[in-house]
């Protein structure tokens, strides 16, 4: 069965997008109690909490339209499970199943596949071997250009196996990520760069690739910088759910400043049991499907 996947790119008006509640994920105290340390979320996170800020995230989703898609709960699943980006990427022939760099994660891509191909959704194919790959180090800028980032949770022969299930006419461009905290920590391409239009992008340079930089700016892409003072509180974590248009944490003020200077309209989104304690923010959260 064909699916529309819409336009390939990152700030498009939201149409269709994946999610897992926190009551699929998190599912119960018992649950958390067992898990979050093990998964190394700084906190852990409150069950009734999660799912009040949940709430506010689908209300923003869809004040731009948006169809929501539940995905289930299943064996195998942690509390990780509730960023649904980083366990499919959507590739102008189907979905493909990424092999997780995180262990703890593999058995997601399984589950959230067979929900949306049970859907109509096409599977193109799957990560395999010793490759690696997480949505959250995957940037579509247009139909053409897929830009991905090389560290710890994705590898260059995850890449280069998705280069290959992309086809010919998707061209993508890698960047080696630095070290920064190390394996254990949550560092995605995604977490320094957050596409919010076609020509406008919130980023946290200090960790940027310099390769990168001067590709995006190349594009003549303008950049909107998130200090150092809150890049850490996911700052630089920001989800267009349409051109110029965002949700981003709290407490986070002087990016929400400097975003609405740069004529973006910004949602805030309360989410310390959903965002800060597991350090996924909105993109994390979501798996957009189909954009504008």
């Amino acid at each position: 069965m064909n699916f529309n996947f819409g336009s390939f790119n990152e700030y498009g008006t939201l149409r269709k997008v994946a999610l897992r509640r926190p009551a699929q994920a998190l599912q119960n105290d018992l649950k958390i109690d067992s898990e979050w340390q093990d998964l190394n979320w700084h906190a852990r996170p409150d069950f009734e909490n999660a799912a009040r800020e949940y709430q506010g995230l689908e209300a923003a989703l869809k004040s731009v339209g948006a169809e929501i898609i539940h995905l289930p709960s299943g064996n195998g699943l942690t509390l990780d499970a509730l960023y649904t980006r980083d366990a499919l990427v959507v590739t102008p022939k189907g979905l493909v199943k990424p092999r997780m760099g995180k262990p703890q994660r593999r058995q997601e891509s399984d589950t959230n596949a067979a929900a949306l191909s049970a859907l109509g959704l096409p599977i193109a194919g799957e990560i395999t071997g010793e490759g690696k790959l997480e949505g959250g180090d995957l940037v579509w800028l247009d139909r053409h250009t897929l830009l991905a980032g090389v560290g710890y949770r994705t590898n260059l022969e995850g890449v280069e196996q998705l280069q290959k299930l992309c086809g010919d006419d998707v061209k993508v461009h890698w960047f080696d990520m630095p070290h920064y905290k190390g394996v254990t920590d949550v560092f995605h391409l995604m977490s320094v760069l957050s596409p919010v239009a076609e020509d406008m992008a919130v980023v946290y340079q200090p960790l940027m690739p310099v390769r990168l930089v001067e590709f995006l700016k190349s594009r003549s892409i303008t950049f909107v910088d998130v200090p150092e003072q809150e890049f850490d509180s996911m700052g630089c974590n920001v989800l267009a759910i349409a051109p110029r248009h965002v949700i981003c944490v709290e407490g986070n003020p002087e990016t929400v400043t400097r975003m609405r200077d740069a004529g973006l309209k910004v949602e805030v989104l309360k989410a310390n049991d959903i965002s800060r304690k597991g350090e996924g923010g909105p993109t994390c959260l979501t798996r957009p499907l189909m954009r504008d």
